[in-house]
Formats: structure tokens, C-alpha cells, sequence
């Protein structure tokens, strides 16, 4: 497996995201140990400094299954938002994957059946930070 690339997460989405993940039942939290470990280690800046092109909450975000081809338009939510079209909730394996990673970018990234895709993120159609959009 290639190493994960650096990640870069605004410090109100880890405040937010830290907070959802303290309130899951235990069984649920254990699944989660990807998110922490990537949230452990991303590069932590404040919302008006967050690079333009980085995937952060709220984030559209185009990115390609490396290994079917399949090109994906998806906004990162949180859990409560998850489930309308066009949406990944940040508890899911891709919406973990996503989070923090900048244009170019790629990860290998488990999914529930034991396998691995390789994630590359092609664009950044709209990010919250960028639109000036700090307190969503």
C-alpha cells in the first residue's frame, strides 16, 4: 500500500467531526479507527487559512475510482445531511478517505468488503472555506 498522503483539516471540522465521533455507541466508534488515524494526522489550520482545492466538510468534490474508472461528483456531509443524492456522509469509508486530501491527490482507502480502492481527487467544485463560507 502506498503511503497516505499529508492531509490538511480546518480546526472547526475536527472540532466538529471529534464531537460527533465521541457521541457514537462504542460498535459504532470501533468501525471508525480510519477516521481517527487520519484526523490524528492531518495538518490542522484555521478555516480562513485552509488551502483552496482541499477537500474539507460541506466540500464538492469530483474524484476517480482508480481501479473501475468510475469518476464521482459527491458532497462530504456530516451524518445528519448523509442520504440525500449526491451526498457522502464523512462516517462512510469514501467520505474518510476524502477529507482533507487536495486536487491530485490520491489514497488507497479499505472498504467494508476487505478490499481496496485507490481514491484520486480530480477536482474541487466548491469549497466552503473558499467561498468565504467560514462558520458553516
Amino acid at each position: 500500500m502506498s503511503s497516505k498522503p499529508p492531509i490538511t483539516v480546518s480546526r472547526i471540522d475536527l472540532a466538529r467531526i471529534e464531537a460527533l465521533l465521541e457521541r457514537l455507541p462504542a460498535t459504532d466508534a470501533a468501525k471508525l479507527d480510519a477516521l481517527r488515524a487520519e484526523l490524528d494526522r492531518a495538518e490542522v489550520v484555521e478555516p480562513a487559512a485552509m488551502p483552496e482545492h482541499t477537500v474539507t466538510m460541506n466540500s464538492t468534490v469530483t474524484f476517480m475510482d482508480q481501479g473501475s474508472g468510475d469518476k464521482l461528483t459527491l458532497t462530504l456531509v456530516y451524518p445528519a445531511a448523509a442520504g440525500a443524492p449526491g451526498t457522502v456522509s464523512i462516517l462512510a469509508p469514501v467520505g474518510s478517505a476524502l477529507l482533507g486530501l487536495a486536487r491530485g491527490q490520491q489514497i488507497d482507502w479499505p472498504t467494508p468488503d476487505g478490499h481496496k480502492r485507490r481514491l484520486k481527487v480530480l477536482e474541487v467544485s466548491y469549497q466552503p472555506e473558499a467561498a468565504g463560507h467560514l462558520h458553516r
